[in-house]
């Protein structure tokens, strides 16, 4: 008899289902996993073998086999190991295989029995769903599951409230949707009101949360960049429920869905400086999404950005353009959404002084000039505001705080990104943002009167402007016009864009 039980392998963040099979003969005891495990799935079955002790069960003395197909794909994680119990148990008589049959199954097995969290419950719950199946997970992870939609979930502590469910002894009921606790502290906290001053950078902070717009800030050291940065995911408005499903199948990959709930925030990801390109963008020996693919509809925020790699830096263009992260090794071709909105700030050159009369850098501008060049002009051509940030003077500090709050502009925000969202359904366009339009979408939706018009080709012959850049000057300006409430780009909303595609100190104002 071959007992046999639903898992899934994960491919980037696809989900490929897995047939185990268990198989039972006589010979010399022997306990044999294959069909590509790699070793965390190899050392299932010391996991296993202790976890069905903990119940009072032993192994009989047989030959087991237990076959992980398709056999010629890699099976990486410790989810296999609750598949691999119930295999075992199914071919032991312990459990009914008829009723297994009608579950996907997943979790990692504790010594004693216990069940403990893994990665992906949420997208394996989405494929059970799929193929009618009920979902087998840790009890931590039910109420992630529960979102997948209508299909049955059993959340047990242990393999023995399974057991003892399957035989009719305890009934696990269906657990509670739950929200995932916010691991970053947003309008309740971080409120612009506690920037003073900046009025030219928290004019492009709006601009950019309105149409999902790069930003790039340049100024000294304690300007307030970071300050104003992290505030930025106070301006957006909250993620719909479809987004909210799609972030949160990303960090349920990851590992990183907290409290094992769906996602209710934009992502803020802000990775040091002397993070790896595998870190930025995925990869690694085991492929994982990187901070590019986890910051998905939200904000990826570099500081210091120099300061970065070269080649992780670079790394960013591709997912900047087309809005995923496309991994390619020999043992794995996988594809993360990496649809995100970059904001970076920098210093001006090495000291961070470069522009300051009583603190003048002793090496300018060989020094601006060396610390700028480490960002390529492909990379810079991709950054929709470039904002300078200079220093706020000390009696500045003192005066009352500005009386317009985050919640002023997020309504502001979320009243453009509504024009938005009416406009693209329209043409039914798949673009959430402006930023995201591309094609006849971009010459439909922002379309110039004569003196926009005029203003805009001369400016781009005078700032020798690149295609890419050509567009998204049409992208900020249509921003701008939505943010004034105008069904048509003016001139005025044109000079604004054009005002923020300036090149960082001693470089051209050009599109590389």
């Amino acid at each position: 008899m071959v007992a046999r039980i639903n898992t899934i392998a994960f491919q980037g963040i696809e989900v490929l289902p897995v047939d185990v099979q268990v198989h039972m003969a006589s010979g010399l005891p022997a306990f044999s996993v294959v069909g590509l495990p790699n070793k965390a799935v190899s050392e299932a079955r010391e996991r296993v073998r202790a976890a069905l002790s903990a119940l009072g069960l032993a192994l009989p003395p047989k030959r087991i086999t237990v076959n992980l197909s398709p056999a010629d794909a890699l099976k990486e994680g410790s989810h296999f190991d609750l598949p691999i119990a119930l295999g075992l148990l199914t071919a032991m008589d312990v459990l009914p295989a008829d009723r297994i049959d009608a579950f996907l199954a997943l979790g990692e097995l504790a010594l004693d029995g216990t069940l403990t969290k893994v990665s992906g419950v949420l997208p394996a719950a989405i494929s059970a769903n799929a193929q009618g199946l009920g979902l087998i997970c840790p009890a931590s992870q039910g109420g992630e599951a529960v979102w997948a939609g209508d299909l049955e979930v059993l959340a047990p502590h242990s393999l023995l409230d399974l057991v003892n469910h399957f035989k009719g002894i305890q009934v696990l009921s269906r657990p509670q949707p739950q929200m995932a606790e916010a691991d970053f502290q947003t309008a309740q906290f971080l409120d612009l009101v506690d920037v003073k001053g900046q009025e030219s950078a928290k004019r492009a902070l709006e601009i950019a949360a309105a149409g999902g717009h790069n930003v790039l800030m340049s100024g000294p050291p304690g300007s307030g960049k970071s300050l104003l940065a992290r505030r930025l995911p106070g301006l957006l408005p909250d993620l719909t429920p479809a987004e909210a499903l799609d972030v949160s199948m990303i960090h349920s990959l990851a590992g990183t869905l907290s409290g094992g709930g769906l996602m209710r925030t934009r992502p803020f990801r802000d990775p040091h400086h002397s993070a790896s390109q595998a870190a930025l963008v995925g990869g690694g020996i085991q492929v994982r999404p990187g901070e590019v693919s986890l910051a998905h509809l939200g904000v990826l925020f570099l500081d210091e950005l120099p300061e970065f790699q070269r080649p992780a830096l670079e790394a960013l263009r591709q997912p900047i353009e087309s809005g995923s992260a496309v991994i390619a090794r020999a043992s794995a071709h996988v594809t993360y959404p990496a649809r995100f909105q970059l904001v970076a700030a920098m210093n001006p050159c090495r000291c961070g002084y470069l522009d300051d009369p009583g603190q003048a850098c002793s090496r300018a501008p060989k020094c601006a000039e060396d610390y700028q060049n480490r960002l390529s002009g492909p990379l810079l051509d991709r950054i929709d505001l470039h904002v300078d940030v200079p220093m706020v003077p000390a009696s500045d500090l003192s005066l009352p705080p500005p009386s317009e709050t985050s919640a002023h502009v997020r309504a502001r925000v979320i009243e453009a990104r509504d024009r938005q969202t009416a406009r693209f359904a329209a043409l039914e366009s798949t673009a959430r943002t402006n930023a995201e339009a591309d094609g006849q979408v971009l010459e439909q939706i922002a379309q110039l009167d004569g003196p926009a018009k005029a203003l805009l080709a001369e400016a781009a012959e005078r700032m020798r402007l690149s295609a890419r850049g050509y567009h998204r000057i049409l992208r900020v300006s249509r921003t701008i016009a939505d943010l004034d409430g105008a069904p048509d780009v003016l001139k005025l909303h044109v000079a604004e864009a054009l005002s923020y595609r300036r090149r960082l100190p001693g470089r051209q104002l050009a599109g590389v």
